[in-house]
């Protein structure tokens, strides 16, 4: 299934996305709906919007083996987290395919950071890793914002994971997905910058799961970004930024620096 929240006619809808039409729902992805076949719309005649808005967001820092060496801030010895190191990023950072990714004036250097991010389909606390995806709903892109020079020199990452327009998300999400075997790459103005496999995680989003719900209840909506591959690309004014995951599609934002 392909989920999808959109505006249409200046009214904000959730639907099911078949073929090159979307059908609206009355209730939501995240729990009962019934599907409204008599008011299904074309694809191009709707403007999507941040699949979800969550409550909260979590992230998994240095998640990959290949971004290790760039992740030395919450590595030990330099050698690769042996639980999951994970963050919060605030719901007022969340925007949506096609929506401006502002860096700040006062940021200097500003990166990409392409993810799968899973989407929480149900209240979970205390779930095994073996259990763990069954509370999933469905998995979408994410790009990570993220300010280098405040990641450094600040004490907590609060401005630099979580700037306005920092956690963008979407177009869609997509149940069905195997989390351990999808491509991932981000491509800055159509030039591929990073590539890889969710396979190549350290820890597996299973894992990310059982090892949060341990302390926090992660609630429907809830996004879970589990981290991103290699050498991050940096951004400037003008940049147009585009994140894929297989079976889910493409993210795209343009990039723009608040005078």
């Amino acid at each position: 299934m392909k989920y999808c929240r959109f505006t249409l006619g200046g009214q904000v809808a959730e639907g099911i996305i078949e073929s090159d039409r979307v059908i609206p729902i009355d209730g939501s992805m995240l729990n009962e709906y019934t599907r409204l076949e008599g008011e299904a719309v074309g694809l191009a005649d709707v403007q999507l919007l941040a699949p979800v808005m969550p409550g909260k967001v979590l992230a998994a820092a240095v998640n990959y083996g290949s971004h290790v060496p760039s992740g030395k801030t919450v590595l030990k010895d330099g050698e690769a987290p042996s639980i999951p190191q994970l963050f919060l990023k605030p719901s007022s950072s969340v925007i949506g395919p096609d929506d401006q990714i502002m860096l700040p004036a006062g940021a200097r250097r500003v990166d990409a950071e392409g993810e799968l991010v899973a989407v929480i389909g149900r209240s979970c606390r205390n779930v095994s890793a073996s259990e763990a995806l069954q509370y999933v709903l469905g998995y979408t892109c994410g790009n990570d914002v993220s300010a280098r020079h405040w990641q450094r020199d600040d004490i907590q990452w609060w401005r630099a994971k979580g700037a306005d327009t920092f956690t963008a998300v979407g177009p869609v999400v997509v149940t069905g997905l195997d989390p351990t075997d999808l491509q991932l790459a981000t491509r800055l103005n159509g030039e591929e910058r990073q590539a890889s496999n969710t396979g190549q995680m350290i820890h597996d989003l299973a894992t990310i799961i059982s090892f949060a719900s341990e302390v926090m209840t992660l609630e429907p909506g809830d996004l879970v970004f589990t981290g991103t591959p290699g050498e991050t690309p940096t951004m400037e004014d003008g940049d147009v930024v585009e994140v894929e995951v297989g079976g889910v599609g493409v993210l795209r934002n343009p990039v723009r620096r608040e005078q």
